[in-house]
Parts: C-alpha cells; sequence; structure tokens
C-alpha cells in the first residue's frame, strides 16, 4: 500500500478544545490536499468545514456524545440531527459506557438506533446517505463487551464501529480492530482511531480489517 493510497481511508482529525477557525481551514486545506475521506471536527465547526469543503469530494464528520458517551439519548439524536442539518455528512457517536459495563443491552441498542433514526429523519435529498459509527473506546471493555457492542450496532443500523475517542486510556490497537472486524464480518465497516502515528502503524490496522483511520498526524503518515 502506497502513502497516496492510505490518504484515501484517513478521517483527518482535529478535535482539540482550543481548535480555532485557523486550525479548521488548515485541516480542510490538507485533506483536500491530500485526498483524505473526510475532515473530523467538533459540532461547532459543521457549518464552516462544510462550507469550506463544498465541491471538494472531502466528507465532513462530527463527533456526538464526545468523549464521554454519558449524554442522554435524546442529547445525542437531538445533536446527531442538527449537526446533519448543518452540513455533517458522518457522524461518530460515543456508546454509554456506563450502559455497556452494566450489560443494560437494550439501552444501549436503543441510543444507537435513536441516532439511526435521527439522521436519517433529516431532509439531505435523496442521494445522501449519512454515516453513522459507533464509538466503542475499546481501551476500558473486555473482548467479550466489544463484540456485544458490535452486535448491538449492526443490529441498530449503524455503519461502522470505531475504536476510540483518541481521549481515553489508549487508542487503536491490532487486537481489538481484528476482533471487531471478526464480529461485524463484511456487514459494517470498522475504523481505527487513537494513537495512530506512523505509516507503519496505519498499515498494521488495515491489514488487521480497518476501512478507517481517525488520524490527527495525517500528513506525518502520508508524508513520511
Amino acid at each position: 500500500m502506497t502513502k497516496k493510497e492510505i490518504a484515501g481511508f484517513i478521517d483527518h482529525t482535529q478535535l482539540s478544545a482550543c481548535a480555532t477557525e485557523d486550525d479548521i481551514k488548515k485541516l480542510c486545506a490538507e485533506a483536500v490536499k491530500y485526498g483524505f475521506a473526510s475532515c473530523c471536527v467538533n459540532p461547532y465547526y459543521v457549518p464552516m468545514a462544510a462550507e469550506i469543503l463544498r465541491g471538494t469530494g472531502v466528507k465532513v464528520c462530527t463527533v456526538i456524545g464526545f468523549p464521554l458517551g454519558a449524554n442522554s439519548i435524546d442529547d445525542k439524536a437531538s445533536q446527531a440531527a442538527m449537526c446533519v442539518s448543518e452540513g455533517a455528512d458522518e457522524v461518530d457517536m460515543v456508546v454509554n459506557l456506563g450502559a455497556v459495563k452494566d450489560g443494560k443491552w437494550d439501552e444501549v441498542l436503543e441510543e444507537i438506533y435513536a441516532v439511526r433514526c435521527a439522521v436519517d429523519d433529516v431532509d439531505c435529498g435523496e442521494s445522501k446517505k449519512i454515516v453513522e459509527k459507533v464509538i466503542l473506546e475499546t481501551c476500558y471493555l473486555d473482548d467479550e463487551e466489544i463484540v456485544a457492542v458490535c452486535q448491538k450496532a449492526l443490529e441498530a443500523g449503524a455503519d461502522f464501529v470505531k475504536t476510540s475517542t483518541g481521549f481515553g486510556t489508549g487508542g487503536a490497537t491490532v487486537h481489538a480492530v481484528e476482533l471487531m472486524r471478526k464480529t461485524v464480518g463484511k456487514n459494517m465497516g470498522v475504523k481505527a482511531s487513537g494513537g495512530i502515528h506512523s505509516f507503519e502503524e496505519a498499515v498494521a490496522l488495515i491489514e488487521a480489517g480497518a476501512d478507517r483511520l481517525g488520524c490527527s498526524a495525517s500528513v506525518k503518515i502520508v508524508e513520511g
């Protein structure tokens, strides 16, 4: 795999609490230059990113219930709908980790499905399909919990499962990606994110089964 090819896997990410408008402009310009799949920004910057990236082919990705996932179901659904109405093409929602740890699988399913329905209800034109990704934060989960969340995400109609926020105690690992891919098969995408700093790490995660990579070191990865 070449560095040019790997660019198409990358969600170029700027989720710092202190990100400025200039940071977002730089992020978008780099995404267009290198051909990254999307720019991932906090909800506040969705309208700005959507305006900059219109017509470039680079998608606008945002985060929901980020980074803790402890919002109510209604909060997550309404935030997702608002972001889509403002131009987001993809929403990465953090699962409720407390519900996961308590084994409240009906609630986990309900919130993923609520976000799915919320974004589908926004009138984006007949040809636009909003992508929903479910962030597991795998550093806090054992293998059984990872499998169970992936199953609920698949059942709820999400498009991807995603390893991490990048704000937890650990990021993407080959083991987690392999387990997620084994669980969802070819029915969903798998996004690896968090702690991906080199071309070699990116390739290893793709070979483990990742379809998408969330990276803030994107330029370094493709330029070596």
